[in-house]
Formats: C-alpha cells, sequence, structure tokens
C-alpha cells in the first residue's frame, strides 16, 4: 500500500487511485447555440428520488463546460458495452453527430437511441466543485432500455460487467 497527501505534486497519483474505482458510462447531451451537443461523463449519480434528482459534473477545462452548465435542459444516457464507439466520440468532441442514431424529444433535447436508460431532465442546480461543477438535474422523463450490459470505465479504460453468479 502506498499513502500519499492529495497536491499538486501527487495529482496523477490521485487521479489513479480515484481510478480503482470502477464506474458506469454516460452520455450527456443538450441543445446548444451550434446544435445539438454531446460530451462522455462518469460522474454521474442518483441524488434524491423525491424530489428525482440526478447529478454529473463537467470539467471546468471542457471546452463544453458553458453549454451544458447554462443548458436548462438535458439528457444523460446510460450506455452499453455495446456503445463504446459512440462513448470515445463524445470524448473529445461533442458537436459530430454523424453516424450516430439520435432524435429530439418534445422538448427539444437530443437524445440517443438504444441506450440502456435516458433521463431527461431541468437544470435544479449548478454548484462549485473545483476543477469541475456540479450539475443536479431535476428529472422529468425516464426511458428505459430493452436492456444489455453497462458500460463500465476502471483505470483509465472502457470495460464490461461480468456477475460471478
Amino acid at each position: 500500500m502506498e499513502a500519499f497527501v492529495p497536491g499538486p505534486e501527487t495529482q496523477r497519483d490521485l487521479r489513479r487511485a480515484l481510478g480503482r474505482f470502477a464506474t458506469g458510462v454516460t452520455v450527456v447531451t443538450c441543445e446548444s447555440e451550434l446544435g445539438p451537443l454531446g460530451i462522455t461523463a462518469n460522474s454521474f449519480a442518483s441524488v434524491s428520488l423525491d424530489p428525482p434528482l440526478v447529478l454529473w459534473s463537467p470539467a471546468r477545462s471542457s471546452a463544453r463546460f458553458d453549454a451544458f452548465t447554462g443548458a436548462e435542459r438535458f439528457a444523460i444516457h446510460v450506455m452499453s458495452e455495446e456503445q463504446v464507439e459512440t462513448c470515445m466520440r463524445f470524448t473529445h468532441t461533442g458537436d459530430d453527430w454523424t453516424e450516430i442514431r439520435w432524435m429530439r424529444t418534445p422538448d427539444g433535447i437530443p437524445v440517443l437511441r438504444d441506450c440502456l436508460a435516458r433521463f431527461d431532465c431541468t437544470r435544479h442546480a449548478v454548484h462549485e466543485g473545483g476543477d469541475h461543477a456540479i450539475v443536479v438535474g431535476l428529472v422529468t422523463s425516464v426511458t428505459r432500455g430493452p436492456g444489455g450490459r453497462p458500460l463500465l470505465f476502471a483505470d483509465g479504460s472502457y470495460g464490461r460487467f461480468t456477475p460471478d453468479v
């Protein structure tokens, strides 16, 4: 075991330690001045059932930060292990929707088809979170897909969940 104090000189070590926690993978979408926008995020969590609140955390260093923290409506998509290519597409740029199966909700949110679950949200709050923001969404609609296995992210890589039982 290695112990260290988090700080500027141990930032990479902290990132590696945090990467030991496996997370699911989401793609968050919103409408922007340039059209539909997407971003891949693993910082997603349920906050409350009553009212139904979820959160995610975009990085301040992202060129898409202002669009997502300012979006009144957005959708969070839980991605399946078959959707690695879609997730990769939205890691670096969010405006290339060619060959992506998508549509708009009646509220105008661009949404991906074929995900495991989708949470359509209105912005409830945006909080400071260091080099990220914490965006809290009020869930206004939920769509559950037909099933499949979730895409996971751990130790800097995408992977699959294989149950032991």
